[in-house]
């Protein structure tokens, strides 16, 4: 089996969790690749996890993964196969003060309870790979999680937009660890950012300069929710304008574009929507107008993804390789240690899957 921890028990884990359960009894579709090495989604278990809610600490992962305040679609109700209780990792930054302001059920309740030592859980669980999936803006809490993977052995998929792969430090400290890191921020397998990336280099291409572009997001998700806090989402507005802009030619100039999460809409649960924006200045001044409406489950979206990274974090492992995987990364994260076109991207992620890279 391929072992992991998971560092956040949120809906995204929720619906990894749900994924690798319906792999199991065959019924997982639309993954976007079946095997990887030898590796199929069902040889995936998790065998450590955290979390800091009083409605999951201390429940089974296959409990948890449906626990308050999780509000993801089921499309896999039968997790009685995932045992492993979930304990109690460290706070830190990990809950904003404005989440209190809400109902119980749409925040974090913080469990009355000691962290346990991550390194040493992880140690003890030998998990190879660790998912973190934590609140976006938890700088500390994510670096602690970073530390204790590094202290353990263990590799790491980092999702949520904190850099650490594409910290030149961090990726130097996992390589001379022979730790596979991949990071930073995942993207969804079709989600907003890779569909703004993909028009916004359509326009490029096809030499129809972009003056202004935006994205706005809603979402009703705890992810959402904790994003209201503007301090929280800086790091989020950073890592989706990148991406975008990091396919362009030439930049947009910042006052003309605006990327981001934009507000939390309690009912629409786990459904994301994503409303863009391009205009553009083609020959004699032709003006050029697109506007789409994209709305997705965000949370499976997000997991459709991560299996994959999981699986190549496997393979580094399997062959020793350690830092950060530039071309794994650039396939599967927003803000990667180095940007590429998409294409690119999965062209030489292939290439690394089948050992030529």
């Amino acid at each position: 089996m391929l072992k992991i921890a998971i560092a956040g028990l949120g809906n995204c884990a929720s619906a990894l969790v749900q994924s690798i359960a319906a792999a199991r009894k065959g019924k997982l579709d639309g993954v976007i690749r079946q095997q990887i090495g030898r590796w199929q989604v069902s040889d995936i278990d998790v065998v450590a996890a955290f979390d800091i809610d009083r409605r999951k600490v201390g429940r089974s992962v296959g409990e948890a993964a449906f626990a308050l305040p999780n509000c993801v679609q089921v499309f896999e109700a039968d997790l009685s196969m995932f045992t492993t209780p979930v304990l109690m990792g460290p706070v830190l930054d990990g809950v904003a003060g404005h989440m209190k302001e809400f109902p119980d059920d749409q925040t974090f309740l913080v469990a009355d309870q000691d962290p346990v030592d991550v390194a040493a859980a992880l140690r003890d669980s030998r998990a190879e790979i660790l998912v973190c999936y934590l609140p976006v803006g938890s700088e500390q809490a994510v670096h602690h999680y970073a530390e204790a993977c590094l202290a353990a052995g263990v590799g790491m998929v980092n999702c949520v937009p904190v850099f650490i792969a594409s910290n030149p430090d961090w990726a130097s400290r996992f390589a001379a660890a022979a730790l596979p890191l991949i990071g930073d921020d995942i993207k969804s397998q079709l989600g907003a950012t890779i569909v703004h990336r993909t028009l916004a280099w359509l326009f490029d291409m096809r030499g129809i300069s972009i003056d202004r572009t935006y994205q706005l997001n809603t979402g009703g998700n705890t992810d959402f929710l904790n994003m209201l806090a503007r301090d929280r989402l800086a790091s989020k507005k950073i890592s989706k304008t990148g991406s975008v802009q990091s396919i362009l030619g030439e930049p947009i100039p910042a006052g003309n574009v605006h990327i981001g999460p934009s507000d939390y809409v309690p009912w629409q649960k786990d459904n994301k929507v994503c409303f863009l924006r391009i205009e553009g200045t083609g020959i004699g001044g032709a003006k050029v107008e697109l506007e789409l409406r994209l709305s997705v489950q965000d949370s499976p979206n997000s997991a459709g993804v991560v299996l994959d990274a999981i699986r190549c974090a496997k393979l580094a492992l399997d062959r020793g390789i350690g830092g950060a995987l530039l071309e794994v990364s650039a396939a599967f994260m927003k803000t990667p240690p180095q940007q590429m076109h998409d294409l690119e991207a999965q062209r030489q992620c292939d290439a690394f899957i089948d050992g030529h890279s």
